[in-house]
């Protein structure tokens, strides 16, 4: 399966009758693997900064998460593993894999929790795979 597949179908799917807004599989490096159409275009030291987060659980918080020159608040999210992000009645997910950053984008009427299942599931399964 091709990345762009994993997108299109894995992220961008139906999920109790929503979407994501964009999504996208980005290389720890900051390079794309596959996108949405939809996806913002950001600048790398936005994707340096969720890394840093990775590393540094709570660097991200004092800033907001930046994607697309969009600010999120940070909220709860597994230390080194998933990100979380709100701002108004949307937000973004991040989870970290081996090698590759899973990125949802959501607005109503998607619900964080949605978000967190679609991204989530996504990235543990890839992780099972050894990326």
């Amino acid at each position: 399966m091709s990345w762009q597949q994993y997108v299109d179908e894995h992220l961008m799917c139906e999920m109790e009758g929503n979407h994501l807004t964009s999504a996208a599989i980005i290389g720890q490096d900051g390079n794309v693997w596959a996108q949405s159409t939809s996806f913002p275009q950001f600048k790398p030291e936005e994707i340096a900064g969720i890394m840093r987060d990775f590393d540094e659980p709570g660097s991200l918080a004092p800033t907001g998460l930046y994607l697309g020159g969009t600010k999120y608040m940070v909220i709860q999210g597994e230390p080194g593993a998933v990100i979380r992000g709100k701002k108004g009645p949307g937000g973004v997910t991040v989870k970290k894999t081996t090698q590759a950053l899973i990125i949802g984008v959501y607005d109503e009427p998607m619900t964080a929790g949605q978000c967190n299942m679609v991204v989530e599931r996504l990235g543990d399964y890839l992780v099972d795979q050894g990326l």
